[in-house]
């Protein structure tokens, strides 16, 4: 599905996905467009995780993970041969469900990316311009900027979780992908995190799951629902909360099941 006028950054068609003989997705197709932010909704179990994952090659890790389909990033098959998912996904950033600083100081925790991808030159700025850029661009700055030398583990669980999205944003991705972002964390937190996903989609496509539909509403463009390995429906937000076509979508989003 895709909008008339609206650049498309990632095009998924005919996904399938298998851990060994179990068929976790089945025949998803979707238009993931630029600068927007697109979630992932379902009850647990349904698929999501396996599908975001899917965006970056995060499932080659996975021992009898089999992926079939195509996914296009700006018209390049990711899966294709000649194709390193170590440059996938250095363009297509993630953020996972529970905080992962590294046992670093805050500024090596940010500078790790940058440093192992090479990314660090002379026309490309200083090591500190870079890192002050994405701690600001992750609204965590003015509050660590006295303390860059401090272990990452000081800083309170939504902090680490704006840490690990700063490291993220460092090595500048085209698209970051966000797996429950929001689920550790305590409501003021998760406000900040919403509000940080709002002013990113100016530079970034973001595609993000959430358990709680409340999230999708308030933060996304379109909205996916994902059953059973299958994605049931997606399109704008408003409409899959307001007018959604599939009784199996409109069950779950007035709360029947989840």
């Amino acid at each position: 599905m895709s909008y008339t006028g609206e650049r498309l950054k990632i095009v998924v068609r005919n996904l399938n996905v298998y851990y060994g003989k179990t068929q976790a997705l089945k025949d998803v197709s979707l238009d993931v467009q630029a600068n927007k932010v697109t979630a992932v909704i379902g009850p647990s179990g349904c698929g999501k995780s396996t599908f975001i994952r899917t965006l970056n090659r995060m499932n080659d890790i996975i021992p009898g993970a089999r992926v079939e389909g195509k996914i296009t990033l700006e018209g390049q098959d990711i899966y294709g041969n000649n194709v390193s998912a170590v440059e996938v996904r250095r363009r297509v950033g993630m953020v996972f469900q529970k905080s992962n600083p590294f046992p670093k100081s805050i500024f090596e925790n940010v500078a790790y990316g940058l440093r192992i991808n090479g990314l660090i030159t002379r026309e490309s700025g200083s090591l500190r311009e870079r890192i002050e850029k994405a701690l600001a661009d992750a609204a965590l700055w003015d509050e660590v900027k006295d303390r860059l030398n401090t272990s990452a583990f000081e800083l309170s669980i939504g902090q680490q979780q704006r840490l690990c999205i700063a490291r993220a944003l460092a090595i500048e991705p085209e698209v970051i992908l966000f797996d429950e972002p929001c689920s550790a964390l305590d409501p003021i937190a998760t406000a900040k995190i919403e509000d940080l996903l709002r002013d990113l989609k100016s530079k970034y496509t973001i595609v993000i799951v959430t358990h709680s539909m409340q999230q999708a509403a308030r933060v996304s463009d379109l909205t996916g629902f994902f059953l059973l390995g299958e994605m049931v429906e997606y399109g704008l937000t408003s409409e899959i909360f307001s007018r959604p076509k599939d009784k199996r979508t409109e069950d779950y989003v007035t709360g029947r099941f989840g």
